[in-house]
């Protein structure tokens, strides 16, 4: 048997809900992580084709009997999930039944301190999900003082965002996640006791930069519009503002949800057929998850299914 997964991913119940994985499905795990989703997934007897730039995830699935099984039921893919259609062209699967998107990074990442995600131990500040360079500290000893602002403001929506990086450039060279967040705690004021620490927001932002997070995300969802077959059915847990209103966004535009002009006008314009249908509301977890997980607290679940339109030819 293969061993337990170490972290139970967020509105896991929720998301087995939505995919309704049925044997001999072929279901994406488009971020395996610790293997929480896709475990869930093979014990309702579908296959799993899991995605993850992170060796240390891909190694750590390599030992799960499943892979060993003829024909193998979890295949691992050490990829970024954008590139799902082309992998799954090798492999010889042009249609899938379901797919898996949990956006950011995994539990597993964040309680690893030398892998520079956290300030709350500290490490190197990396921050990289395929463990390659550029990191966080390439960018924040590199980058133009304007360049780090703009990634504050844009990514972690840090009001602040000027001072802080005007103080990340006069305390060059930093190397650990604790020098950073010294830094910007100093820049914005921070009381033991605080609610929220200052420095999660840059955390996030130079996160998300350094690993191309946001653009991952949209080419992510165009890559399952393509692949999913009719009736297919999606599932997306984002864990911020910035990724749901991505999610939502597309899933209006694909199902031509979004408001319309006056009924007494004529239409603009034929609207192309919907791509997909049935999109949930946005799902949040029970007070009672976040009390066992309190890293659920921010989480948003948005589900929908694949119609028979086909893709966008502009889709990639």
């Amino acid at each position: 048997m293969t061993a337990p997964a170490p972290h139970v991913p967020v509105l896991l119940d929720e998301v087995i809900e939505a995919l309704d994985p049925q044997p001999g499905d072929v279901i994406i795990d488009a971020t395996f992580g610790a293997g929480g989703y896709t475990r869930a997934i093979l014990k309702r007897g579908a296959t799993v084709h899991a995605f993850d730039r992170d060796p240390d995830a891909i190694e750590a699935g390599s030992k799960w009997e499943e892979t060993r099984e003829e024909p193998p039921r979890l295949v691992l893919h050490q990829r970024r999930f954008s590139e799902m259609v082309e992998a799954m062209a090798e492999v010889g699967i042009e249609r899938v039944d379901g797919i898996a998107m949990d956006i950011g990074v995994s539990s597993m990442q964040l309680d690893q301190a030398e892998r520079g995600f956290a300030f709350s131990s500290n490490g190197p500040l990396d921050m990289t999900m395929s463990q390659t360079r550029p990191n966080a500290a390439d960018f924040v000893n590199e980058a133009d003082e304007k360049d780090i602002a703009d990634v504050l403001y844009q990514y972690g929506e840090e009001r602040q965002s000027r001072r802080v990086a005007r103080a990340i450039v006069a305390a060059r060279p930093l190397t650990t996640t604790g020098e950073l967040a010294a830094v910007v705690r100093k820049a914005l004021g921070h009381r033991p006791g605080d609610k929220k620490d200052p420095a999660t927001r840059t955390f996030q932002a130079i996160r998300i930069h350094v690993n191309g997070e946001l653009d991952e995300l949209e080419q992510g969802l165009a890559a399952a519009e393509q692949l999913l077959g009719e009736g297919g059915r999606l599932a997306v847990v984002s864990f911020h503002s910035l990724e749901d209103r991505i999610v939502k966004k597309f899933l209006r535009d694909a199902a031509n949800a979004n408001p319309r002009g006056s009924r007494y006008l004529p239409e603009a314009h034929t609207p192309e057929p919907a791509r997909f249908g049935h999109l949930s509301k946005a799902i949040r977890p029970s007070q009672a998850e976040i009390d066992r997980n309190p890293r659920a607290r921010s989480s948003t679940l948005r589900a929908a299914i694949r119609t028979q339109a086909p893709a966008r030819k502009d889709v990639a």
